[in-house]
C-alpha cells in the first residue's frame, strides 16, 4: 500500500497498491507480513500532522510475520516488531513484505496469534520505554495511570502490576478498568472526584511514586498534585503544549518529569524494548490486546481501517495482507 501524499481527511486517502521487488542489505531480513496494526500515529502522519513524514511511502509501524530471506539461521522464524521510523521516514508495514534490520526483529511468543503480536507494538513500547526512562516500578511503589483505558494506559497497568507495583487508574467518566492486570486496579472517576485528593486517601497521604500521564496537559496539574516526594511523572502526549508550572513545588517535591517520544526510536532500539517484554507475554503475566474480528481489515480496505482509527476506535485495528 502506498501513500502518494498527505491529506486532511483519512476518508480521502488516495491509496495505491504497488508491486515491486524488495532488495535487502547484508544486515537486513525480508519478512512476509501476516498482520500489521494501524496506530493513531499512522493516521497523523498520513493527514499532515507530522511535518517530517516522508512521501510517497508505505505507512505502518507495527508488524508480525515470517522471515523468508536473510541469514540462514533466521529464515523461517516467526517474528514481530515495531519502529519509530518505519512508515514515517521510510517504507513501513502496511504491505505484504517488509525489509528491516535483522537486529530489529523479535521472536514471536508461540502463545500469540499473528494479529495479537502485531497489536503489541507502539502501545507497549511506549509504556515500557516510559518506565525504562523513569525507573521500573517495584512492589513498594504506587503507579497512577492517567487515561487508564487507552491502549498505552492498559499497557502501563500491565507492566507496572507485572513488576509488583500497586496501580491506580484514572478515567474521565464512570467506567471500570477494561484491561488485564496482575493485581487489583483502583479506579478514580475524574468527572466526580478530585484526583489528587483521592490518590492521597488511597496511599495514606504519600501520593504516587510514578504518574504515567498518557493524556498530557488536561491531567498535568492533577498529576503534579498526586506525586509523592521524589515522584516521577511520565508524559507522552499533549493537546495544548503550554501548561502552568510551579517551580517551587517541583524542586521542593524533588520531582522528575520524563518525556517519551517513541518516534525517535529506531527499529533496532524498539526491538530492544520489545525483547524485555517477551518474557511477560510468554509467561502469561502480560496479555496482548483482544483483537475483534470486525477490527481486522484486508490490505485493500486500508482506507476504512484508517477511518476507524481516526474515529477513536477503542479496539486495536489490524491489517491482514491477502
Amino acid at each position: 500500500m502506498r501513500l502518494p501524499d498527505r491529506v486532511d481527511d483519512p476518508a480521502s486517502l488516495a491509496l495505491t497498491i504497488e508491486r515491486h521487488r524488495l532488495a535487502r542489505a547484508a544486515n537486513e531480513v525480508l519478512i512476509e507480513l501476516k498482520a500489521a496494526a494501524v496506530n493513531p500515529s499512522d493516521v497523523k502522519a498520513a493527514t499532515g500532522l507530522m511535518p517530517y513524514a516522508v512521501f510517497p511511502r508505505t505507512p505502518g509501524r507495527d508488524y508480525a510475520g515470517t522471515v523468508i530471506d536473510g541469514p540462514a539461521d533466521m529464515i523461517g522464524r516467526q517474528v514481530f516488531g515495531s519502529s519509530g521510523d518505519l512508515g514515517i521516514r521510510r517504507d513501513g508495514t502496511h504491505a505484504t513484505h517488509l525489509v528491516v534490520e535483522a537486529d530489529a526483529v523479535v521472536e514471536k511468543p508461540k502463545n500469540l496469534s499473528w494479529e495479537e503480536a502485531a497489536g503489541i507494538g507502539v502501545p507497549f513500547v511506549t509504556a515500557m520505554e516510559g518506565f525504562r526512562r523513569a525507573g521500573m516500578p517495584d512492589k513498594n511503589e504506587t503507579v497512577l495511570v492517567m487515561g487508564v483505558n487507552g491502549k498505552v494506559g492498559q499497557a502501563a497497568v500491565q507492566i507496572a502490576s507485572w513488576h509488583g507495583a500497586r496501580v491506580i487508574g484514572v478515567v474521565r467518566k464512570n467506567e471500570p478498568y477494561e484491561g488485564h492486570a496482575s493485581s487489583k486496579v483502583d479506579v478514580i472517576d475524574a468527572s466526580s472526584t478530585d484526583i489528587a485528593t483521592r490518590v492521597r486517601e488511597l496511599t495514606d497521604s504519600k501520593g504516587a511514586d510514578i504518574v504515567f500521564n498518557t493524556v498530557g496537559d488536561p491531567y498535568f496539574q492533577a498529576a503534579h498534585k498526586s506525586l509523592a516526594l521524589r515522584g516521577r511523572q511520565i508524559l507522552i502526549a499533549a493537546i495544548n503544549p503550554i501548561v502552568p508550572f510551579n517551580i517551587l513545588e517541583f524542586y521542593r517535591g524533588q520531582h522528575t518529569y520524563v518525556g517519551v517520544d517513541t518516534l525517535a526510536l529506531s527499529s533496532i532500539a524498539t526491538g530492544a524494548v520489545l525483547r524485555e517484554l517477551v518474557p511477560g507475554f510468554a509467561g502469561g503475566h502480560l496479555k496482548p490486546f483482544p483483537i475483534r474480528p470486525d477490527a481486522i481489515y484486508p490490505l485493500e480496505d486500508a482506507r476504512r481501517a484508517f477511518v476507524a482509527v481516526a474515529g477513536s476506535s477503542r479496539h486495536r485495528v489490524i491489517l491482514r495482507p491477502a
